[in-house]
């Protein structure tokens, strides 16, 4: 089974909340973000390796086993308080749920230090410049720190669209052309209605 691809709960939150005060205390802010950033790295190499998702996630791996191999693969090659903590979601058989208790990690990381991640589509690769502009309007606006992620969406004829945690700001062009013809046929009807009764009253 692949890794469980969901919004941080309870447990993802108890989890990273250890992890957290783990690396706070060992390093402070230095220390967080190194081990946001590594713990975020094994997670897109499983998201791109099936056969590493399935090996962090099967339920019919033994945990002895896996810890040998966990080891194996990352000891010496990252942070000592990101592999013991693999080690702890291997024995209590939650490395399937990596996904969410990063997710939680980050979340906690950005309201520690002010700052607030944001996914930014347009149709063609952004400019320097405009998201520069785009990054400066949006701290004014959220007074936060703002690390922006910025994609190219193809579907998209010309505008911004705006991902921030959960919540999605359309500002593309083909949602805007899409709401002015849902108000032409709304404003069209009505005004037919409108010519409609004005004769029958006449």
């Amino acid at each position: 089974m692949p890794l469980i691809e969901s919004q941080p709960d309870a447990l993802a939150f108890r989890y990273a909340t250890s992890l957290f005060e783990l690396a706070e205390a060992g390093g402070g802010r230095d220390r967080i973000e190194s081990v946001l950033a590594e713990l975020e790295s094994v997670l897109e190499l499983a998201r791109s390796d099936e056969r590493f998702s399935e090996f962090l996630a099967s339920r019919v791996l033994p945990a002895r086993s896996r810890k040998a191999s966990i080891r194996q693969i990352f000891e010496n090659r990252t942070d000592d308080l990101v592999l013991r903590f693999l080690l702890v979601l291997n024995d209590k058989g939650r490395l399937g749920h990596l996904a969410p208790i990063v997710g939680a990690f980050d979340h906690l990381a950005q309201e520690r230090f002010g700052r607030v991640e944001v996914d930014v589509f347009t149709a063609a690769p952004a400019s320097g410049d405009d998201l520069a502009s785009i990054k400066k309007r949006l701290q004014k606006s959220l007074g936060k720190d703002v690390i922006l992620h910025p994609y190219t969406d193809g579907s998209m004829i010309g505008g911004v669209r705006l991902r921030i945690g959960d919540q999605l700001i359309d500002g593309s062009v083909s949602t805007q052309l899409r709401r002015l013809r849902q108000r032409l046929a709304v404003d069209g009807l009505a005004e037919v209605r409108a010519r409609a009764s004005r004769i029958l009253s006449d």
